[in-house]
């Protein structure tokens, strides 16, 4: 596999242009097109001898989009495949505030949460800061107009844990914030994590203040283990540590995800306990009717479940959220399009 251009910003393209002999000003015209999504072939203005040199040692699609899913609520899901022919997923979500696009930061997952498709074949590799980032730009280039960015938001959701990726993910998201590029602040960008607590800490001194979110989904540690296997390394008061020190030094409130899960989670007495466990912090409850998984054999709690769990966090101080369910009918949940489409395939 050829090396990705769009891992370089601004300032690493220009040491590439100098390389090879070109005139400085063709680094800018090389980072807008790549930017606006384009592939290198597309990318008219360049000289074609330039762009010959540079397909000897990039690729020139790094990330390609080969089937979308539209859902009737407007979500889009997208199966893309990487340049060495694996395959990755991502979601595209509007909301009044704006458009949301879900991506992914690495091929498959090793956590093993065993509500989450996209660990069923375990993590193939890590993907390249300018994987990541490419996901954005050509969902991008589909939804912008008139020059106005189609993306102006990102969560950190997709296939993968972004903080078993770090290296690759600090770099992503100060690539994506450059001036001149993208620009997506790293305030419109939500990392979630299932509770990798050292990458936590680091995470907190890198100066990007992301909003940092926590699948919690449970109230003890013995609980969280039956679904989530990186609770037997980190414990929940140990998570909580973390967050505290990632408010103190970013001064960002976290967030914490709890997919209500029939039968495991969602009655009074665990909403009551959350409660409890979360009382006087400077954080946010994200409610999630899980998207059914007919590999985990795990379904979601009833709409009536879910309103009254939320309803208990609210009387008990909690500030609390249902996320409204989006793409349930394209296989919403992460990684259910790529398991069905290896299993096809």
């Amino acid at each position: 596999m050829k090396k990705i251009i769009q891992d370089l910003n601004l300032e690493e393209l220009e040491g590439v242009v100098k390389e090879l002999g070109e005139k400085p000003f063709r680094a800018k015209q090389l980072y807008t097109g790549i930017m606006q999504g384009k592939s290198l072939t597309q990318i008219s203005v360049l000289p074609k001898a330039f762009t010959a040199e540079l397909l000897e040692n990039y690729e020139d699609t790094p990330v390609q989009i080969i089937k979308t899913l539209v859902s009737c609520d407007g979500t889009e899901k997208y199966l893309f495949r990487l340049a060495d022919g694996n395959i990755i997923e991502g979601v595209f979500m509007q909301y009044s505030y704006g458009n949301t696009q879900c991506v992914s930061t690495q091929v498959g997952c090793r956590m093993g949460c065993k509500f989450c498709a996209s660990t069923l074949g375990g993590r193939v590799r890590d993907l390249t800061a300018g994987e990541i980032l490419s996901q954005v730009l050509v969902v991008n280039a589909l939804h912008g107009k008139n020059g106005k960015r189609g993306i102006t938001n990102v969560v950190l959701m997709g296939s993968g844990e972004p903080l078993d990726n770090y290296g690759n993910v600090i770099k992503f998201l100060r690539n994506m914030a450059a001036e001149g590029g993208i620009n997506i602040s790293p305030r419109n960008v939500s990392l979630s994590t299932c509770g990798l607590v050292p990458e936590m800490y680091k995470l907190a001194e890198e100066g990007l203040p992301v909003n940092l979110t926590v699948s919690l989904h449970n109230v003890t540690d013995e609980e969280r283990a039956r679904t989530m296997p990186i609770a037997n390394r980190y414990k929940i008061s140990e998570i909580l540590k973390a967050c505290s020190n990632y408010f103190e030094k970013t001064g960002r409130r976290y967030i914490f995800e709890y997919s209500l899960i029939e039968g495991e989670n969602a009655d009074a007495e665990h909403a009551r306990s959350l409660c409890r466990l979360l009382a006087g912090r400077p954080c946010h409850v994200n409610l999630i009717r899980l998207n059914d998984v007919k590999e985990r054999k795990l379904a979601a709690a009833s709409e009536l479940a879910a309103q009254n769990f939320l309803h208990e966090l609210q009387s008990g101080g909690i500030s609390a959220t249902l996320r409204r369910r989006m793409g349930a009918d394209i296989g919403g949940a992460c990684g259910q399009l790529r398991a069905g489409y290896l299993q096809e395939n």
